[in-house]
């Protein structure tokens, strides 16, 4: 009977070493993971070699604590006027205001949908985006979405980019930036075509896959900022 005790004393001696053992492992994983976490939502690229750094919002974001912002080193803001398979942005107008009031540069973003007509689509950014002397480029993103399986041929993208760019920038005053994918550019190679600025996106690494030089560069889409809902977008403006 004695010995039978003393197994059971060191098999529940065993299985609790088990369980600290276990727990502890958990607990430098959560750590581990929960620094990760913190390292990716908060990395910025360096201020020195990008002084000029902001933010793009959509309607994911709603409406942005403008004045926090300001006050944490957001220089600019791209908000989203139209999302061209949804229609106009429900906070772009309010964003708009706000962000003037704050002393924010600001921009307006239209996202291109490539399965609308560019006409169309020029109007509802006309309709939506008043004209204004302060404001940055209009900046289009050019990308694939589910909502649209059609893979025109590129002559016709290139034509339909035209009229947009043609319509809005007319109205706008200034030339437009692109903001290109890299699926996108790959397909159908917009940057050796159309002379605009370009913008380009790499998580943590510059960018290299459009036929010129960037001069805006989205760093890093997991950004956590003060005084906004969500992960947000991060760019940086090259030198």
């Amino acid at each position: 009977m004695a010995e039978s005790n003393a197994f059971i004393g060191v098999w529940c001696l065993g299985a609790k070493l088990k369980l600290v053992r276990w727990g502890a492992l958990l607990l430098v994983m959560a750590l581990a993971g929960y620094g990760l976490w913190s390292f990716v939502t908060g990395w910025t690229p360096s201020r020195e070699e990008y002084p000029v750094q902001g933010v793009v919002v959509n309607q994911s974001n709603g409406q942005p604590q403008w004045a926090e912002l300001a006050a944490t080193g957001v220089d600019f803001a791209y908000i989203t006027a139209v999302e061209g398979a949804r229609g106009r942005d429900p906070y772009f107008q309010a964003n708009l205001a706000a962000v003037q009031e704050a002393g924010i540069r600001f921009g307006a973003l239209h996202h291109f949908d490539i399965c609308r007509l560019a006409s169309e689509q020029a109007t509802m950014f006309i309709t939506s985006v008043p004209r204004n002397e302060r404001a940055l480029p209009p900046a289009v993103q050019l990308d694939f979405s589910e909502r649209c399986k059609s893979r025109p041929n590129r002559a016709l993208i290139l034509s339909e980019l035209a009229t947009f760019l043609n319509q809005i920038e007319a109205h706008s005053g200034t030339p437009a930036i692109l903001l290109l994918t890299p699926d996108f550019e790959k397909e159908y190679q917009v940057s050796k075509s159309i002379d605009r600025n370009i913008w380009l996106e790499g998580n943590g690494i510059s960018p290299g896959y459009s036929g010129r030089p960037w001069v805006m560069w989205t760093a890093n889409t997991h950004r956590r900022v003060g005084g906004i809902d969500g992960p947000v977008h991060w760019v940086v403006v090259r030198k």
